[in-house]
């Protein structure tokens, strides 16, 4: 996502870290700093694991110091201080091996805060951008991940993989990635001009008028008597938006609710107890342990919940279900209030705290989550009651799968056709059909895809997703107590497995 921008480096990290390991080679070979030569002497290595943790823990502390002092009086160049911090602190949590423990850099932190917290002024992209030159010797230009559905950038149709070459006439291969954030964020109103590549040649102009973007949260509609509401992050306003949600669907006589989990990164723990308390009248949503025992911690819903418990609630979970949203299915399978479709979640059970550092930070796992039968499912995932998965893709799929995308037809008949009606719509996907030799249900919906890009999505496409039509099909089916009572905890599934695991040993 655009960042604000922070400090430039002046050395390459690689380069410092390379310093740090020669001049740590040089102290302990020749034991240039003070009292270094005393620890070798003394088996200080040897001996730690026997010596007291607080006095080892602080020759450490005076190692580091004494290795930064070294560098800032004897490296060949001046090197600028925050470099080294930021070097030694990225060093101490990958130290950890522990993909959710990181140090945060000032716009890293500003970036958290912006998913996390409120809004901010940009175009509304999701990029990245290469650190040095590629592996395939091609410029680093910065790449979209993704647009922000109903911004600026979604909105000119800029789509996942498109290169942006140019803004505002600078070429992107040269800009580091905060002077890019600086130039795509700023104040509301003012346009920024794009040259984006799509594929190997087609390269266009877009301009783009930065506008307030709201970090999404959550999107509601009917279908028939069924209230559908898309949770896409848990922020400090998801609750109120899932809410609002809610009383639209009991103002419309829904009989049933659909609660779409999918690809939902997670967010914060606080926000996923909210929303289960919408389903929950009291009881446990989820504990957290940690190594700590005075840290552990229960965290119950509220009672009055605001979905009657007469209405049958589906949850849809796959592999892009996270952390929070692993909460919310989790403690709705375990109490029994929800039936779960779609595929196995992610698998992320750990829970982080994010501290200040001035004006950077970091963060770091504190404790673990457990569902209210008392599972962890860290790298184990949610399994769903019934699965339900895509077509998945042969290896000749893919190859003229990705043919398709880089002769760039699609977008070209939805620019030249933006009103296209069906009639022409299933023409076209039929003439890619026997161009390529794909499923032509599958051309249908990428020409849906690329025609929402340019306008205001629709919140739910029951015609091609095949996860949400039987989530629908139970729902209407009047055999949805009977499945809840065949329905299992995750306790039990575990156990399930276990003895499942003993008998085949």
């Amino acid at each position: 996502m655009d960042e604000n921008r922070h400090s430039r480096r002046k050395l390459p990290l690689s380069w410092i870290w390379i310093a740090v390991t020669t001049i740590l080679c040089v102290v302990f070979a020749f034991a240039s700093v003070p009292g270094l030569l005393a620890q070798v002497r003394d088996g200080n290595f040897q001996a730690a694991g026997q010596a007291d943790n607080a006095a080892r823990n602080r020759r450490y502390i005076d190692t580091i110091q004494q290795v930064f002092n070294f560098i800032q009086r004897h490296y060949v160049e001046e090197v600028d201080s925050k470099v080294i911090f930021e070097g030694a602190m990225t060093g101490i949590f990958n130290a950890l091996e522990d993909p959710y423990s990181s140090f945060l850099s000032e716009k890293d932190m500003n970036d958290l805060n912006d998913t996390t917290q409120g809004s901010f002024g940009g175009v509304g992209l999701y990029i990245s951008k290469p650190v040095g030159s590629r592996p395939d010797g091609k410029p680093p230009y910065v790449e979209v991940a993704s647009p922000i559905e109903d911004t600026p950038g979604w909105r000119a149709g800029i789509n996942p993989g498109d290169l942006i070459i140019e803004i505002n006439g600078e070429s992107t291969d040269v800009l580091s990635m905060d002077e890019v954030l600086a130039r795509l964020r700023g104040t509301p109103g003012i346009m920024v001009n794009l040259l984006i590549r799509r594929g190997e040649r087609l390269e266009f102009p877009v301009s783009l008028t930065r506008a307030i973007i709201e970090v999404p949260t959550a999107k509601y509609a009917m279908i028939g008597n069924i209230g559908y509401l898309k949770l896409i992050t848990f922020t400090p306003m998801t609750a109120s938006r899932a809410v609002e949600a809610v009383n639209y669907f009991v103002a419309h006589n829904y009989k049933g609710m659909i609660l779409d989990l999918r690809n939902n990164y997670g967010g914060l723990l606080n926000s996923a107890v909210d929303i289960s308390g919408l389903f929950l009248d009291g009881g446990v949503v989820v504990s957290t342990k940690s190594r700590i025992p005075s840290e552990n911690h229960v965290f119950n819903a509220r009672r009055n919940n605001l979905v009657a418990s007469t209405i049958p609630v589906v949850v849809l979970i796959n592999r892009g279900s996270a952390s929070a949203s692993e909460i919310v299915a989790g403690a709705l399978k375990d109490r029994g209030r929800a039936y779960l479709v779609g595929e196995k979640s992610f698998g992320k059970g750990s829970v982080q705290q994010v501290y200040p550092l001035d004006t950077a930070g970091f963060k770091i796992t504190t404790a673990r989550y457990f569902t209210p039968s008392d599972v962890n499912i860290d790298k184990i995932g949610i399994p769903p009651d019934r699965l339900v998965s895509f077509p998945e893709f042969t290896d000749d799929d893919t190859e003229q799968l990705s043919k398709l995308i880089n002769d760039n037809k699609i977008p070209s008949f939805v620019s030249n056709n933006p009103q296209a009606s069906a009639a022409q719509v299933e023409h076209f996907a039929k003439s890619l059909e026997n161009e390529y030799n794909l499923d032509v249900s599958l051309l249908k919906r990428l020409i849906r895809n690329e025609q929402n890009r340019t306008v205001i999505a629709p919140v739910y496409d029951l015609e091609y997703d095949v996860q949400l039509q039987e989530a629908v099909n139970i729902l209407n089916s009047g055999n949805f107590r009977n499945l809840m009572q065949e329905s299992k905890t995750l306790k039990t599934l575990q156990e399930e497995s276990l003895s499942d695991m003993a008998l085949v040993s």
